[in-house]
């Protein structure tokens, strides 16, 4: 791990990469370890939140054990969520202004109350949990995130913006690790998958994400936005794709690239 000065310097060195449109830096090529490539997201994160940009919570990924061995990883990881990223159902997006896109299909949370530290419970998630929305993550491929798992964390965990459906209240009858999806792009069903593909719970993920963030003086707090990991795999976006992902008890959620 980093000195608090050489990470200073390390998340200035970034910094002007990334303002450059440079988001896998090749001088630092297998040069982090993972904790420090977390605490250069959080440094750049904090740095474009300016003129009226603000985090408004964070999403969990690598969240099924399949993928977590794909990466050589024992648990999942964390990327921060910004304002100018949260967008409506619905949404055109123009394909051009994206970096080979994807997206992933999630159940995003949205606490009322904060939850803090190691050893937290689905129950004691659900506790604080306010409403909860089916999802789209836009995600852009913007380096290797196979050969370079510590820059792609640095990188914000390749987060670009989130499509939220309706708000739905997260009842005592509602179990997000039973509800299933189903997933078309363009009319034709590409995937279906179940809430229990998110570490057996997506509210666990939640969870993981209270006691991880507790390493780097975080917590949750009311008001957060949660995406807690794809209930499928990952997908690519093509220029004219129509995607429209829906969820049992939750509805739907649609994007178009235009």
């Amino acid at each position: 791990m980093q000195t608090p000065a050489d990470l200073e310097r390390t998340i200035d060195a970034f910094w002007a990469d990334w303002q450059r449109g440079v988001h896998f830096p090749a001088a630092w090529r297998d040069r982090l370890d993972l904790e420090d490539a977390y605490r250069v997201q959080l440094g750049l994160v904090a740095r474009r939140c300016t003129g009226g940009v603000t985090q408004i919570g964070w999403k969990v990924g690598l969240t099924a054990k399949p993928i977590q061995d794909q990466f050589n990883v024992h648990e999942p990881v964390f990327g921060c969520l910004l304002s100018e990223g949260r967008i409506a159902s619905g949404h055109v997006f123009r394909h051009e202004e994206l970096s080979t896109p994807g997206f992933e299909n999630e159940v995003c949370i949205v606490l009322r109350r904060g939850l803090e530290g190691p050893g937290l419970s689905v129950d004691d998630v659900r506790g604080a949990v306010d409403r909860c929305h089916p999802a789209l993550e836009i995600v852009e491929k913007r380096g290797d995130l196979t050969g370079q798992l510590a820059l792609a964390l640095a990188d914000n965990a390749e987060q670009k913006a989130f499509v939220l459906g309706p708000a739905v209240p997260l009842t005592a009858d509602v179990d997000l690790s039973a509800i299933g999806v189903q997933v078309t792009v363009n009319g034709r069903q590409v995937a279906t998958g179940r809430g229990d593909a998110v570490l057996g719970h997506p509210l666990r993920s939640v969870a993981w994400l209270a006691g991880k963030l507790a390493a780097y003086g975080r917590g949750l707090k009311a008001g957060d936005h949660i995406m807690t990991g794809s209930f499928t795999r990952q997908f690519l976006i093509a220029r004219g794709d129509r995607i429209r992902t829906e969820f049992e008890r939750l509805g739907v959620v649609e994007a178009t690239f235009a």
